[in-house]
């Protein structure tokens, strides 16, 4: 990996579809002013793209990929199984099975070929967003930073009292 330039996070999914849910991430990382990349790449419909991405990503300074499939959601293990850069895996909600189907597909991965895999859907894109920007602060104390005081303005929105 490349030591002297700014690691960026790259939000990948199989589908312009998807967007509607990756969208989410793109604002958690837009919040935290982390550098970010947005691509379409379906593992079934263009292979050979999710190919030369997946070989070329650590050149091209991604440090976490959030990759979001619907369906038989192949896209984040392919992705891990030519890439050693963490990948996380967000199911995108599908019509018949509520990304039932998704879900399972991403988490259930064979051995030593790991996918950290968020919840379904909107939740599943926004704490992914967070968790590649912790996965990043390991190393960059800026991002570090602003995850602190990300996670201090969420405590604090919380109320002490209800509504009367």
């Amino acid at each position: 990996m490349t030591r002297n330039k700014k690691l960026k996070i790259s939000i990948v999914m199989g589908s312009q579809s998807d967007y509607k849910t990756l969208k989410l991430s793109e604002k958690i990382l837009k919040k935290l002013k982390i550098p970010f990349e947005t691509k379409i790449i379906s593992a079934h419909r263009t292979p050979r793209r999710m190919y030369e991405y997946a070989n070329s990503a650590e050149k091209n300074n991604i440090g976490v990929i959030i990759a979001g499939a619907g369906g038989s959601a192949h896209l984040p293990g392919m992705i891990a199984a030519l890439t050693s850069i963490p990948v996380l895996g967000v199911p995108i909600e599908s019509k018949k099975l509520k990304g039932l189907d998704s879900l399972l597909s991403i988490a259930q991965m064979p051995k030593g070929i790991p996918v950290g895999t968020l919840a379904i859907g909107e939740d599943g894109a926004i704490n992914a967003a967070i968790l590649a920007s912790q996965i990043l602060s390991i190393k960059d104390m800026n991002i570090r930073k602003k995850i602190l005081k990300f996670k201090n303005s969420q405590s604090k929105a919380v109320k002490k009292k209800p509504k009367s």
